[in-house]
Parts: structure tokens; sequence; C-alpha cells
């Protein structure tokens, strides 16, 4: 491809547009819900927590393959406020102990299942037409992240805004273009997770071969431990 063709292409490909984050996400209100709700879906609605989206879950979660506690005791959900999800909704994790505050998940599988985030979380649901994956990952990357950093408040405990989340630039590809991200950010993740099993499972048989080894020898470092031990 010679330089006159190159230019050409990038003259003729759609341009990744920047808009505020206020108008293209709506905020969801965080309504208490009755009673009559907590007492129906106890047991069955599942409860996406702030602390499990800022370690545990990843971009995106996949309600369908995820380990989501459910809400169990009515007494402690009535005391919070909760917001009822769908797939393509994003939960941020507004609240932290360090510069993890931002970090988000979106939701996906969730066909129709109860799903509920409660404190210290900012749900978010796309207003117009997104690509299940995109935002998850794109909210994730540092790129956007880093627009955060400067609008943190706080000193043991730091937190974000609804009003400066808001505020905040985002990069929006063509509906096609996103959903080739997601698949591709997808499989990567997929990728990481195969290896990181392969290795956890490496790891302890090489544990498990040494540990046998080390007893087996009166005085290797097991023949040690027995003998200060007595």
């Amino acid at each position: 491809m010679d330089g006159n063709t190159a230019v050409f292409l990038a003259l003729i490909a759609p341009a990744w547009e920047q808009r505020k984050l206020g108008d293209e996400l709506e905020f969801l209100r965080n309504n208490t819900l009755s009673r009559a709700e907590l007492s129906e879906s106890e047991g069955t609605a599942f409860d996406i927590h702030y602390g499990d989206v800022l370690i545990k879950y990843g971009s995106v979660l996949n309600l369908e393959k995820a380990k989501v506690p459910r809400i169990m005791d009515s007494a402690i959900a009535d005391r919070q406020t909760c917001d009822r999800l769908q797939d393509g909704d994003v939960i941020i994790a507004d609240t932290a102990e360090d510069s993890a505050v931002g970090k988000c998940t979106e939701l996906c599988n969730s066909k129709g299942k109860m799903v509920f985030s409660g404190l210290h979380t900012m749900p978010l649901r796309p207003m117009g037409e997104y690509a299940s994956g995109y935002l998850g990952h794109y909210l994730n990357s540092s790129a956007f992240h880093s627009q955060l950093l400067p609008l943190m408040q706080g000193i043991k405990v730091i937190s974000i805004s609804r009003s400066a989340m808001a505020d905040t630039t985002m990069t929006v590809p063509s509906v096609d273009e996103q959903r080739q991200i997601g698949a591709f950010f997808d499989r990567l993740d997929s990728l990481i997770t195969l290896h990181q099993r392969k290795y956890c499972g490496v790891a302890s048989w090489m544990l498990g071969v040494a540990l046998v080894r080390l007893g087996s020898e009166s005085d290797g470092a097991f023949g040690e431990m027995k003998h200060v031990l007595r």
C-alpha cells in the first residue's frame, strides 16, 4: 500500500467521535425497593456489590457464568438504594480506598433475571445503540481512566461524583467497530484466563512434587521442621 492509498483510506474511514459521557449514558436513580419487592426477590435477585466490581468482576459480567451473590437478607437490602439492571447497563464503583475508583463492569446475559446494584455503585444505561462489550472495556481503559484521576476526592476513602463523571469525554466509534473491539477484548480475556489456569495447574503440580520430595528426605526441610517441633 503506497502513501496516497493510506491517506485516502484514512480520509474515507468513519471518524471516532468525542462525546460527553453524560450525553450518552443515563444515570439511574437509585430507587429504594419496597418491602414487598424485597420479599418477592429475596434469594432470587442477583446483587452486584461495588467491592466485587473493584476486585472480582471483569469488564463484562456474564450473569450465566459469574458467581454473583443474591439478595438474601431483606433487612439489610431494605436500608440500601437499589437499581434494577438490564443487559448493556454499566455498573461503576464510585468509591474505593485507592485509585481503582471508576472501575466498571458491563452486564450481559441477564435474560430477564432480577439484577440489582446497591451501595457505592454508579449504574448507567446507554441512551443510544452500543455493541455488547464495548462500554465495559472502553470505560476500564487507561485512556478513559486517566480523565478520572484528577476528579477523585478524599484521602483514605476516595470517591468520584456523578457530575464529574458526566463531564468526562468518551470516544465513540461506529457500532460495527464497537462490536469488533468488544469481540477482540473478550477473546483476549479468555486467552488470559486460560493461560492463568494452565500456569496455576503447573505451579500446583511443581509444588506437590517439591513437598513430596522434601517430605521423603529425613535431612530435608520437613525433617528440620519435625526436629524443631519435637
